[in-house]
């Protein structure tokens, strides 16, 4: 028997489907909700669309690569263009940025702006490059947990270079130590939220997402978030990969030779091999009662999460784009809050995401469509109730002060997304939004590998594994997961 079962259709549970459909296997997915994506997914409210997920798109190649597997071509499907502005930023005090996709032009605008030497820059995001290309064939793009991973020239080479990872300081010290422009300090120390770090505590090495967004650039799909899990499942049910919503695994069948298959709906659903899209925390201790599970693993602090507000808004902004962050005047109480504390701060950061600036049917005309984030600490029990409503009068409060506006009377719709929404909608233990944080120097080997140790034929994949969380990284687990995996 060669057939495959997919526990979550989120985006890393439909790639490796799609891959183990092209290596010959029949494949099988498996998914608690009624729709796939996870994360990943969209709704209407009063004639407002809303990206329910991630909001941002880098590294489309790995989008590609999918269609490329299949002998499809991407522009047939999934079209999507790059932004001319990555982000805007804006402080309390008047400062604001856009943050060019061009190089140039954004090192142009740092020297204008903030003063700072164009040269300090480009230094800064050459070091960043250096990081990404010693160790993206090495810690990105293999399983961690392989000998033979280790035992390459890639392996060496990064070793000579030990000193480039600036593994002994943190993100924070490292932009401090680099910047003489507090701004563009607080600018660069924002890329820890991009795998739900604190960059106070999280290692020197993540100046690499810097290199990842600047190199690659941002996009935007021609359909909004969603169409990357629209278009992701129609090619996997075009390779025939088949899917089954509704439908909640409730053990993965194991016998003494390995994985034999699933439980679902009472029913045992037999497979030579499972792959557990389900966050890994979760898989051990909802689908796997008999097992042994890696404690040490599985207790590693918890990344953020968050709370976001979906607003219809009746008016246009001229001054934001897709991308928009309006900082805290207090960062590093910001991220004690979060992950010492576990609160809520008082005076948060905001990002505003608008496709409707790039995609005009999710707002009705003269209006946008806000997905309002606040980064928050993972669920440990707190009154969310009363967090969101204190949070709700900073966020409008704040917004209505740095825009010039009532926002409050411009919102014509809304719902609200939290902690404990997020674990319940899809499976996230504590709501973490990215597994494990990455804030201890060593989180890289402590995240979970792709594959199981114990249970032959057992896989991992999505953000709660190896290498991590947002989008490209879920992608990288698929192609890990589907590269252990033999072709038929």
């Amino acid at each position: 028997m060669n057939k495959a079962i997919v526990i979550g259709a989120g985006v890393a549970g439909l790639a490796v489907s799609i891959r183990l459909a092209v290596k010959g296997y029949r494949v099988e997915v498996f998914e608690k909700n009624t729709y796939p994506g996870g994360k990943l997914s969209a709704f209407t409210l009063e004639g407002y669309r809303f990206d329910a997920g991630p909001s941002l798109f880098t590294m489309p190649h790995f989008i590609s690569e999918l269609f490329e597997l299949a002998g499809e071509r991407v522009e047939d499907h999934f079209q999507f263009s790059k932004k001319e502005i990555a982000c805007n930023y804006f402080w309390e005090d008047g400062t604001t940025f856009k943050a060019y996709s061009d190089r140039s032009r954004f090192l142009d605008e740092v020297e204008h702006q903030f003063k700072e030497p164009a040269e300090n820059v480009a230094k800064y995001l050459d070091r960043a490059k250096q990081k990404y290309e010693l160790t993206a064939g090495l810690f990105l793009e293999q399983s961690l947990h392989k000998m033979k991973t280790f035992l390459s020239w890639d392996t060496l080479k990064a070793l000579f270079q030990l000193n480039t990872f600036q593994l002994q300081k943190t993100l924070h010290q490292v932009n401090i130590d680099t910047f003489r422009s507090p701004y563009l300090v607080q600018l660069f120390d924002r890329y820890a939220t991009y795998n739900g770090s604190d960059p106070y505590q999280t290692s020197g090495m993540m100046t690499l997402i810097q290199h990842l967004e600047s190199a690659y650039g941002t996009f935007i799909p021609k359909k909004g978030m969603v169409s990357i899990t629209e278009e992701l499942y129609a090619l996997a049910k075009r390779l025939g990969v088949t899917f089954t919503f509704d439908a909640a695994v409730e053990e993965i069948v194991t016998d003494r030779k390995g994985v034999s298959g699933v439980r679902v709906n009472g029913a045992t659903q037999n497979a030579s091999l499972v792959v557990s899209n389900m966050d890994v925390f979760l898989t051990y201790k909802q689908l796997l009662p008999k097992a042994l599970p890696p404690l040490k693993r599985l207790k590693q602090e918890r990344s953020s999460s968050a709370v976001i507000f979906y607003w219809g808004i009746s008016k246009t902004f001229k001054e934001l784009d897709l991308h928009n962050i309006f900082f805290s005047k207090d960062y590093s109480r910001e991220f004690k809050a979060i992950f010492q504390e576990h609160e809520v701060c008082d005076e948060p950061t905001i990002y505003v995401n608008i496709t409707s600036k790039d995609v005009p049917n999710d707002a009705p005309k003269g209006c946008e469509n806000w997905f309002v984030m606040i980064n928050t600490p993972a669920h440990h029990g707190q009154n969310w109730d009363q967090i969101v409503s204190q949070l709700r009068g900073v966020v409008v409060n704040k917004l209505s002060h740095q825009l010039g506006v009532d926002l409050e009377s411009l919102i014509e719709c809304e719902e609200v997304l939290t902690p404990p929404l997020i674990e319940s909608k899809t499976q996230s233990y504590m709501g973490a939004l990215y597994g494990a944080s990455s804030n201890d120097v060593f989180a890289a080997f402590l995240r979970h590998p792709n594959f199981s140790s114990q249970i032959k034929n057992l896989y991992f994949c999505g953000g709660s594994v190896h290498p991590g969380g947002g989008i490209p990284l879920c992608l990288l687990s698929a192609k890990i997961v589907s590269d252990l995996i033999p072709k038929l």
